[in-house]
């Protein structure tokens, strides 16, 4: 919405409230009012706080999948791994000892008589 019309309609809710008699309305009414030039101000430098609560949200996520963790440290290494945008290099990609599949191994094999494809064509799918 842009800023005039922002302002409008915020203006005309106010008034709305005003006359409402619902208490809890006329209490946010009268908040609104006290804070109403920081609320314009927000609307038109397109400010939120949606990406700060939204990685809060995601390292609380993080915090109850670490419980049983030895130290902080892993769970700040998995919150930075998860959060950060770091993609660190696989050691399995550089290592010698672990054995590299080609691209003709990863292909899809006939199925069997038991196996998932073959329960997926026996549906038509």
């Amino acid at each position: 919405m842009p800023h005039q019309g922002a302002v409008q309609a915020l203006q005309k809710w106010i008034g709305w409230a005003r006359r409402c008699r619902i208490p809890a309305f006329v209490k946010l009414q009268k908040s609104i009012v006290k804070h109403r030039p920081r609320i314009l101000a927000a609307i038109e430098h397109n400010l939120s706080n949606g990406l700060i609560e939204s990685t809060n949200t995601k390292i609380r996520l993080i915090t109850r999948m670490a419980f049983g963790f030895k130290s902080p440290q892993a769970l700040i290494a998995l919150a930075l791994l998860s959060l950060g945008g770091h993609q660190p290099t696989l050691q399995a990609a550089n290592d010698p000892r672990i054995r590299q599949e080609s691209p003709k191994s990863l292909q899809l094999q006939p199925a069997t008589p038991h196996s998932p494809r073959a329960c997926l064509s026996w549906w038509g799918l």
